[in-house]
This record gives C-alpha cells, sequence and structure tokens, in this order.
C-alpha cells in the first residue's frame, strides 16, 4: 500500500504545487505518512481526474485540418505608417502615362515625406504650380490605372495652390 501511494504521489507531484512544514526537511516523510497536503482544493477538478486528463492534449488531425496552420497576421506597412496625411518635399515632378485603355497623361511628383520614403504622388486637378523644393501634404488614395502611384498631393496646403476655377 505504501509503494503504491508513493508512485501515485511521485507522478502527481510535479503537477501540483507541495504546502510543507518548514520544520521538517522533506527527506524526514516516511512512505508510510500521508503525502504533503497538495495547494489544491480537497473537491477541485484536478483531485478527481485521473492523471491522464491533467497532461496538455495537443489537437486532433482533424481540428489541425478545420483550423489551418497557425499564421500571425502581418502589419500592414503603409508609406505613411498609419498616418491619414504627411507632409514632404517634392524631388521632381513627373508625367506618367496610365495603362491601355486610357491615354490622358497623369502629371505625378515624386516627395520625400517626412519619415525619409520616397513615393510618388498624383497632383489631382488641372494644371498645378509645384517644382523642386516645394512642400506639399499628402494623402492616401491610388491612381487605378498607373501602375506605382498610392499617393495624392492636398491641394491648398503649403506650397500647392488651389485648383483654379
Amino acid at each position: 500500500m505504501a509503494s503504491l501511494l508513493s508512485r501515485i504521489w511521485a507522478r502527481l507531484s510535479p503537477m501540483v504545487a507541495v504546502q510543507r512544514p518548514l520544520a521538517l526537511p522533506s527527506r524526514c516523510f516516511s512512505l508510510l505518512q500521508a503525502p504533503p497536503k497538495p495547494l489544491v482544493a480537497k473537491d477541485s477538478l484536478l483531485t478527481m481526474l485521473p492523471f491522464s486528463f491533467i497532461q496538455a492534449r495537443s489537437a486532433s488531425l482533424i481540428q489541425m485540418l478545420r483550423s489551418g496552420p497557425h499564421r500571425r497576421p502581418k502589419p500592414r506597412k503603409t508609406h505613411t505608417d498609419g498616418r491619414p496625411f504627411m507632409k514632404g518635399i517634392v524631388l521632381k515632378t513627373l508625367i506618367k502615362k496610365p495603362k491601355k485603355p486610357n491615354s490622358a497623361n497623369r502629371k505625378c511628383v515624386r516627395v520625400r515625406l517626412s519619415n525619409g520614403r520616397e513615393v510618388t504622388a498624383y497632383v489631382p486637378g488641372e494644371g498645378h504650380n509645384l517644382q523642386e523644393h516645394h512642400i506639399v501634404l499628402i494623402r492616401g488614395g491610388r491612381l487605378q490605372d498607373v501602375p506605382g502611384v498610392k499617393h495624392k498631393v492636398v491641394r491648398g496646403k503649403y506650397d500647392c495652390a488651389h485648383i483654379k476655377k
């Protein structure tokens, strides 16, 4: 009986925190004595379940097939660091050609943003006064028919003039 109790206690002791009296060292507990009291309540679920249920169980193949592989969602990397607007300096003005069915040339500017990145931005409206070294405000919004242009210049802010009526 004592050997059976000691074997059971040897399996359970790593799982359960043990409260032992401070006066006696651990080697003084004989096999005939009851094992030290666990910190778990007497009628808790851990004491009622057999040892096999206490171990951590991994997911079955069906569960893994349903849930798919574990993937962390990648943070969206934007040129403006998640800000709606950003200030920048015009490096040069460009004329970009759109994709196949469209033919009107698009007026764009190459801008160095305040975070150090360089982007191409579209200047909306007819005509603009932008030159090199002008300061502009950039917002998001891609130009569908011009590849690589994912920002727009805000008209009427800083050095970019309003649209002439």
